[in-house]
């Protein structure tokens, strides 16, 4: 089977439009015009030709010796003291945790003379399993950032005053509270979720402050992604709201509707290192996943078993679960869905005790109802600990609601925002940006002046992470220490600190810390220990006698429960509560993407040019519908040319615009295809639209695109969390009032990279299954690992095997080390983190929208996504390969529609440098830039690099990248992007710069070094 099946990258592969026959034609993609590159009037490339190759040979000559002759002198200051601990060269590292409300993982920071420049995980650490995502280790890039807040600041009429002093600005704050109070208003603190220990101490003494001079304080938790559902459920179920630890490394069948477990949902990132743990086919047994959901996610192309639906379905897909493991339900489902339920069911009742279902939906009704499963599966107290509480979500949704109707009725005299931005992540039926307008004093304390700073009064920016003191309790006797790696750049401060200092209490914020974390471990030894690792887990019976300590609270109480009942009223309730109402041909799902999440880092170019692992584009969000759907959506006939044309996203061919309308708000967008994704049903990736990213956008591209009302400000991508929904709990999916309208005429061009890279007709997957594994494991490959049964005929004719056949004489490498990098494929979910780590640690230089448009993103090691097309049979018991024959996006949309599923797997493959032992780049080199080493490394040697791509040519693999132009040089004026999106653009920028790695100029080729 693996032998035959049919993979693709995207539908213009499958369907082998000219666009896309022409590209894998062509080594290079495009012509560079040296000489008009050089007077700033090279907009459109096209045309190449012999002599404009000599030009671009003989400029690259001229710019290397230019740049030799040109560089520039530096200075260097020695020590006169040198500190101690630092050490010219040599790298530090600092153990500390991140947490911004959303992410949560342990890390160790690499710092060099000072300066934080990489961020890597912990491997230690029980708390993330010492996995990071990209968004973590793209955090430092934020440190540098100069359009953070560079200090207080208080409005004076609609303008801020930037120089204010944090004296003028504390002052003014305790006033506003001190009225407050005399008029009888609350003082109300809106935060996203807390686990710091140190601001909880320091809400408490803001508490007494507020009631000692006779107000009425009250702290309100919402988070922009929430999780209320969830935690009301398990209130109702368990006595406390709080999340259970799930052990997927226990599971032998996981089950999800929705939850992109291996993505974003909760606490991923260790829930992935437990669903991997085994995933490991030399083991007894592996995992089976489950994937029931509406788009395509990072874990249902992970999945072994997927069916696509809409959002309502997924509702009616849980009640027939439960129905079918002796649940009281039934769930009204199409035939093929319930097939693969039939299946889910029957493998979770075999591994009773021994399975994890689980559920993304923040409706906690249906929340409610995955609990009974669970608890009908004997899945508490072992693949679910209830007693290891989870704090990393602790939203309530509808105590946000209460408070935004406080707002509004003119009861809140000072509000505080601190660690979330309502005014962007706050559905528009909410009406927040209306009613904080009727509060008094609004101070908020964010990084830098976004859409909630509109509407404050006083302005106190936080410190960054690394700039900063905390201790947090992610998990029931699990503490995380955070570090400052640097002191403060600017004029900022922890708004802990903050909230002490409008309480009066001005200890020094370090002791302050300091004083917590001994209170917690018990000595000053033991803090001591826990900042150098970075974290601490509290002995059980530290843990019992903390919580004797402690005052008894709704969110501890039954803390012993073992086992649950959960009784048929409940059910019932959670039944009516879990009900959809729909109507209209589509329904409509907010998610969230891999690289941006939920929009903290929008600012970040690294993670805008990161591929999504599931589209392939960047730096927009957009509309995915099924390519069925777009083709409906386009009205036009069913004939392969026009399905070409319309299906075909790329350099040459724009993607249509449409307008998504919902309940009377209106957002309009690109169109994606998107194979795998239901019919019936759209997806547009929250984290977009945020005030400030127009810096990153070229005007003259957008057309009438971003003219819409309420987009005038030409943002990357449009902002529709206002489109969520609440009753109440805040909802991602809309089932009724969702109509989408084609704008005619409208195109807007997509930076993909989705069919970049082709690898010229060669396949580069190569999958079996399970049982096959097992059964041909060991007989496939002799001990020299070549397979003896495959002959290859050489150029003479003479057919030898793959040991027998070879151009060269091997590499004499008797002494010294053999350098070489594996990737475990079945491991592997695709989230991209190595993409941005590589970027980071080697200087990678971003090259903006218009360049990876043109084929020129840098990536020095990609991730390949491919599609492999399928379908189920009905006497079969696992999903098998009919479709591999398919030559035409026709038989993959007809499978589409007669099966009503997605027909689609989905297969990673990381791509960078193999540094082959006979590298074919070296026998081609005119000039011996790239040489091989004596401990097996392709090496290369940057000046003597002309510019030939002669390697890049003859690389099977498609993974060498030419530097043509130097983009972080402010003054290209045909590509302003360059000075817009890079990192690299001013001297606080270059800051994260790696010393240890040379910052790449033009004309050189670069290549994966196995870092």
């Amino acid at each position: 089977m693996a032998d035959t099946k049919k993979y693709w990258k995207g539908i213009e592969e499958l369907e082998q439009t000219p666009e896309f026959v022409e590209s894998t034609h062509k080594e290079f993609k495009e012509y560079v015009p040296v000489d008009q590159f050089l007077d700033g009037s090279a907009e459109d490339l096209s045309e190449t030709s012999r002599r404009d190759f000599l030009k671009v040979l003989g400029f690259s000559v001229t710019a290397a010796t230019l740049a030799a002759c040109e560089a520039p002198v530096t200075k260097s200051i020695p020590f006169l003291n040198k500190p101690e601990d630092l050490t010219p060269g040599v790298a530090d590292y600092y153990s500390s945790t991140f947490f911004d409300g959303y992410d949560m993982a342990s890390i160790r920071i690499k710092t060099r003379e000072g300066r934080p420049i990489f961020v890597q995980g912990n491997l230690e650490s029980p708390f993330s399993g010492g996995g990071i995502n990209a968004r973590i280790n793209s955090s430092v890039l934020g440190l540098y950032d100069s359009k953070r807040a560079k200090g207080p600041a208080l409005k004076i009429g609609n303008s801020w005053a930037k120089n204010a002093s944090w004296d003028r600005i504390d002052k003014d704050v305790k006033q506003a509270i001190r009225s407050a109070a005399s008029t009888g208003k609350k003082v109300a603190l809106l935060t996203g979720t807390v686990i710091s220990e140190v601001a909880k101490n320091a809400i408490s003494t803001f508490n007494a402050s507020v009631g000692a001079q006779g107000g009425v304080f009250e702290h309100v938790s919402y988070d922009a992604i929430s999780s209320s559902g969830i935690l009301d459920a398990n209130f109702k179920t368990f006595g406390k709201r709080v999340l259970p630890t799930y052990n997927f490394h226990k599971a032998k069948t996981v089950v999800s509707f929705s939850a992109d477990f291996l993505g974003n949902w909760l606490n991923a990132l260790q829930y992935t290192k437990g669903f991997t743990a085994n995933r490991n086919p030399d083991n007894d047994w592996m995992v089976k996943h489950y994937q029931f959901e509406t788009t395509l996610s990072v874990s249902g192309a992970a999945a072994d078993v997927r069916a696509s639906m809409k959002p309502s379905v997924i509702v009616e897909a849980v009640k027939y679960l439960y129905n079918k493991i002796g649940g009281s339900t039934k769930g009204n489902v199409p035939p093929k869905v319930a097939a693969k339920l039939d299946k889910a069911a029957k493998e979770l009742l075999s591994s009773k005790g021994e399975s994890l279902v689980v559920c993304g939906s923040n409706n906690g009704g249906l929340q409610l109802l995955i609990n009974a499963i669970n608890e009908k599966l004997n899945n508490y107290g072992n693949t679910i600990d209830v007693n290891k509480e989870v704090y990393v979500r602790n939203g309530d949704d509808i105590a946000f609601s209460k408070l935004v109707e406080e707002m509004g009725n003119e009861e809140i005299g000072v509000l505080v925002i601190s660690g979330l931005n309502p005014s962007y992540v706050a559905p528009a039926s909410l009406k927040f940006n209306d009613a904080v307008k009727n509060v008094d004093t609004v101070v908020y304390t964010g990084e830098r002046f976004d859409e909630t700073s509109e509407y404050a009064h006083y302005f106190t920016p936080n410190s960054h992470y690394l700039e900063s003191w905390d201790i947090l309790n992610p998990a029931k006797g699990a503490y995380g220490i955070v570090q400052p790696a640097i002191n403060p750049l600017f004029k900022t401060r922890q708004w802990q600190e903050s909230l002490l200092k409008w309480s009066d209490d001005n200890q020094d914020f370090h002791n302050y810390v300091r004083s917590v974390g001994v209170s917690i471990l018990g000595s000053e030894s033991a803090l001591i220990d826990a900042i150098h690792d970075g974290y601490v887990s509290l002995s059980n019976d530290s843990i019992t006698q903390k919580i004797q300590n402690e005052e008894i609270t709704d969110n501890n109480i039954n803390s012993g429960i073992e086992t649950v009942a959960i009784s048929s009223s409940l059910i019932s309730n959670a039944v009516k509560q879990s009900l959809v109402k729909t109507n209209g041909e589509y329904e409509l799902e907010l998610y969230v993407k891999t690289g941006l999440g939920n929009g903290e880092y929008a600012f970040n170019p690294w993670l805008h040019e990161m591929p999504d692992p599931i589209s392939m584009m960047t730096y927009d969000n957009y509309i995915t519908m099924n390519p069925a759907d777009v083709m409906q959506l386009l009205n036009i006939e069913d004939t392969k040319d026009n399905r070409r044309h319309a299906l075909y996203i790329g350099q040459e061919s724009p993607a249509k615009v449409a307008t998504v309308i919902v309940n009377g708000k209106a957002v309009q967008l690109p169109v994606v295809p998107q194979p795998g994704q239901a019919r019936g049903t759209l997806a547009i990736a929250l984290g977009y639209g945020r005030k400030g990213t127009e810096n990153f956008t070229r005007e003259e591209w957008l057309g009438d695109l971003y003219d819409s009302e309420n987009n005038s400000n030409n943002t990357i991508g449009k902002n529709v969390f206002p489109l969520q929904e609440q009753n109440l709990w805040v909802s991602n999916t809309i089932s009724s009032g969702v109509s989408i309208q084609l704008n005619e005429g409208l195109n807007y061009p997509m930076a993909t990279t989705q069919t970049h890279n082709t690898m010229m007709g060669r396949k580069l997957v190569n999958e079996v299954d399970f049982k096959t594994y097992k059964e041909q494991q060991g007989k496939a490959k002799d001990k020299g690992g070549y397979n003896e049964s495959i002959l290859i005929a050489d150029a003479y004719g003479e057919k030898k095997t793959t040991r027998e056949l070879d151009l060269w004489e091997e590499h004499a490498i008797d002494l010294g080390h053999r350098w070489g990098i594996s990737v475990d494929l079945n491991l592997c979910t695709g989230c991209g983190a190595c993409i941005t780590a590589c970027h980071i640690e080697n200087n990678v230089p971003l090259v903006g929208k218009d360049e990876v448009r043109r084929s020129r993103e840098m990536h020095w090691m990609r991730i390949d996504r491919y599609y492999s097309s399928h379908i189920e049979k009905e006497e079969q018991s696992e999903l098998v390969d009919s479709l591999s024959d398919l030559n035409s996006i026709q038989d993959y949309l007809e499978a589409e529609v007669s099966d009503s599923d997605d027909n689609v797997r989905v297969s990673y493959m990381p791509v960078m440098c193999q540094h082959c032992n006979h590298a074919p780049c070296e026998t081609v080199c005119p000039v011996a830039a790239t040489t091989h080493s004596d401990e097996g490394w392709n090496q290369m040697a940057y000046n003597r690099c002309v510019g030939t791509r002669y390697c890049a040519n003859n690389c099977p693999y498609k993974v060498r990248r030419f530097n043509w132009f130097q983009y972080d040089d402010l003054n290209i004026p045909a590509f302003p992007d360059f000075a817009k999106v890079n990192y690299a653009q001013d001297d606080l920028g270059r800051m994260v710069l790696n010393p240890d790695v040379v910052v790449r100029s033009r004309g050189v080729m670069e290549k994966c070094s196995m870092c």
